[in-house]
Formats: structure tokens, C-alpha cells, sequence
């Protein structure tokens, strides 16, 4: 479980957003965006702070006035995660946002206007040291490519990118992330394929309006962990139709299953059977709700009888096997001790967090050590 991923990843140009590096093999950044409305800062600093909570290494904030510019600027103060601001049409609200301290700058070069009002946008980008992100959509492609390919196509996703990154190459601004969603997966991998060979920048990965929690995260694993093995993206987002917890919380389990980040619990666990000596379904779903504030990468497997509990339990940081009249639990791949059903996910709860005090504690020994 804890071998390095197999995956060799895309080189990229390295930008930075606030103090998260993206690209150049940083670790893969997971985004989310707020749904409330910027308006309300209390309500937006409160989703803010459950998707930090949550794991959250970006957040994306909707910016469609200089009302919301201002409010903006209140919200910014109050976290500390990057704020992505997302802008359309009116570029003065990106020139406002930049004095604000935005940590980057998500646009259509394309709606923005007149090759002024983008030079505008870049100098104030590149006065603040702000990246921006050139967001491609399926469902926002500009009219004259929609008359010219008839519908979405890779090929159209790709040209608009492109037309895009001409603004920017034109003013000698470097310091830029895209994406080329879409809601089809196979149109949004063929043309993130493209655009990886065409560019050095980091890429956004991204399947747009997926779906709801469910289909949503299908789709989003299916799309996106297909350009992930190939080693294309640098950040990502999960778009879902649901509490956008739910996105950081998929992204995560996304990365994990393919070694390319290690946060909060990796679980093992059986889909149960009739040889479980006890409730594996209810023993799961306790432990993942009770634990979501675990950010410590630990491995936990909970399997519930003997026939693959030992050999899971064993390349676990704790590991639990089914078994009559008492369960057995292992700790660093040896026996340690037994739990009985009435109060295993109690008891199986100390244990892990006992095992995540002890690997911080050990995190500041070497970083004591260190320094």
C-alpha cells in the first residue's frame, strides 16, 4: 500500500497559487468552489473553511460584479487557503480582484474584450505575480468554432485553448494554467491529450457538469483517471451536482487509489459476505464518518474473516480480521490484540487514532531533529 505510484507523470512549467505550487511534479493540487452566494461573506467564509477542513488545497469563488469584487476582498482576509476568483466578460473586475490579493485569476481571455482590456488583466496579473487560468468549456465555446465544427469536438476545445494562449504568448505571460472541459469524458480526454503535447503549462483536469454525487463520481474517476495514468494534470477539480465537500473528498479517494497523493485514510475493506464474524457494511460507514477529520495518511484495512483478513491486515498500518469468539487486530503487520462486536468500532476508533498521534509525534521528532 505504501509503494510509490507506477505513474510517470507529464513535465510542466511550474506556477504557483498563493503558496501551492502547481505543475513542474508538485504534488496533484485538489480544488472545489464555493456555491453560496459571494455576497454573503459569513456563508462563503464558512464553506471556505469546511472545504480547508474537508482538504481542500484551492478554493474557486464566483466574482460576476464589482459588488462581488469588494466582498471579495472581505473574504480573502478572513481564510487562509488560495482563492481562485472566477471571472467573466467585465475586466475590471479582475483589475479590483488583483489589488484584493486574489491568488489567481480564472478567464476567458476571449470574453474578456479588446486585446487592451486583456493587457490590462496580464500587467495586473504579472505587477501581483497572479497566474491565471484559461478555462475552455464545451458548453461556452465562442460562436464563430461552433459554426465552424457544428458541435463541441476535441479539435474545437483545443483551437479555442489555443486562441486563448495566443493572447497570452503575445504579451509575453507565461505564468498560466488550462483547462478543456467537458461533460462528454470522451471528448474532455481527447482534448486534454491534445493540448498536453501542444504546451509546457500545467494542466486543470476536469470532467464539467458530471453529474450528481453518484453518476457524478463515476464519470469524474472514469475521465479523469484515464488521463492520470497517462501522467496528464496538474490540479484538479471534481464536479459535482452535491455538497462540494463531496468533491474534495472524491478527489482525494481519486489520487489515493492511484499513489499519486497520501491524505487522511486509505481503507481496505470486503464488501462482506456470509463467512463476516461481524457487520463489515455498519463497521465502514461508522469509521468513515467518524473519521473524516483524520488527515494522516494511514492504511486501515477491515476485512470480516480469516480467508484475506491476515494478508490485508499485515501490509496495513492497522488492519482488523473477522474471527470467532473475538476479532483479531494487527498493528504494523503483527497481532496486537482482539476486539469483541459490542463495541468494535469504539474500540477500533481509539486504536487508529491512537496510531495517528503516534505518527505526528513522530513527524515532529524528525522535523525537531531536523532543524
Amino acid at each position: 500500500m505504501h509503494a510509490p505510484s507506477p505513474i510517470q507523470r507529464r513535465q510542466s512549467r511550474r506556477i504557483h497559487v498563493g503558496d501551492v505550487p502547481v505543475g513542474g511534479g508538485a504534488p496533484i493540487s485538489v480544488q472545489s468552489m464555493t456555491n453560496t452566494d459571494t455576497l454573503d461573506v459569513d456563508g462563503t467564509v464558512a464553506q471556505i473553511q469546511q472545504l480547508e477542513n474537508a482538504g481542500a488545497d484551492i478554493v474557486r469563488v464566483s466574482v460576476p460584479t464589482m459588488e462581488a469584487a469588494e466582498a471579495f476582498g472581505r473574504i480573502k482576509r478572513a481564510v487562509n487557503i488560495p482563492l481562485v476568483a472566477d471571472i467573466h466578460f467585465d475586466y475590471r473586475i479582475a483589475l479590483r480582484v488583483a489589488e484584493l490579493g486574489v491568488d489567481c485569476l480564472r478567464i476567458n481571455p476571449g470574453n474578456i474584450g479588446r486585446e487592451d482590456r486583456v493587457a490590462a488583466v496580464v500587467s495586473a496579473a504579472r505587477d501581483n505575480g497572479i497566474p491565471i487560468r484559461i478555462g475552455v468549456n464545451a458548453g461556452s465555446l465562442e460562436k464563430d468554432l461552433q459554426k465552424k465544427y457544428g458541435e463541441p469536438t476535441p479539435a474545437a476545445l483545443v483551437e479555442s485553448a489555443m486562441r486563448h494562449i495566443d493572447h497570452l504568448d503575445r504579451l509575453d505571460f507565461p505564468d498560466f494554467k488550462v483547462s478543456v472541459k467537458a461533460s462528454d469524458v470522451f471528448m474532455a480526454v481527447a482534448a486534454y491529450r491534445e493540448l498536453a503535447s501542444r504546451i509546457e503549462q500545467p494542466l486543470h483536469l476536469g470532467i464539467t457538469e458530471a453529474g450528481g454525487l453518484r453518476s457524478g463520481t463515476v464519470k469524474s474517476s472514469i475521465g479523469l483517471g484515464m488521463l492520470l495514468m497517462d501522467g496528464i494534470g496538474d490540479t484538479i477539480r471534481v464536479s459535482l451536482a452535491a455538497d462540494p465537500v463531496e468533491e474534495v473528498k472524491v478527489g482525494f479517494d481519486m489520487l489515493k487509489s492511484l499513489s499519486l497523493r497520501a491524505k487522511g485514510i486509505n481503507f481496505v475493506a470486503c464488501p462482506s459476505c456470509s463467512r463476516q464474524n461481524f457487520d463489515v457494511i455498519g463497521t465502514m460507514n461508522a469509521l468513515e464518518e467518524r473519521l473524516e477529520d483524520v488527515l494522516t495518511p494511514l492504511d486501515v484495512s477491515v476485512i470480516g474473516c480469516v480467508v484475506n483478513g491476515p494478508g490485508e491486515a499485515k501490509e496495513s498500518d492497522i488492519g482488523l480480521t473477522g474471527g470467532s469468539p473475538a476479532n483479531l487486530v494487527y498493528i504494523d503487520g503483527k497481532p496486537a490484540s482482539k476486539l469483541r462486536n459490542d463495541h468494535l468500532v469504539d474500540d477500533l476508533e481509539r486504536l487508529i487514532r491512537d496510531k495517528v498521534r503516534e505518527k505526528q509525534q513522530a513527524e515532529k521528532d524528525v522535523i525537531a531533529r531536523d532543524a
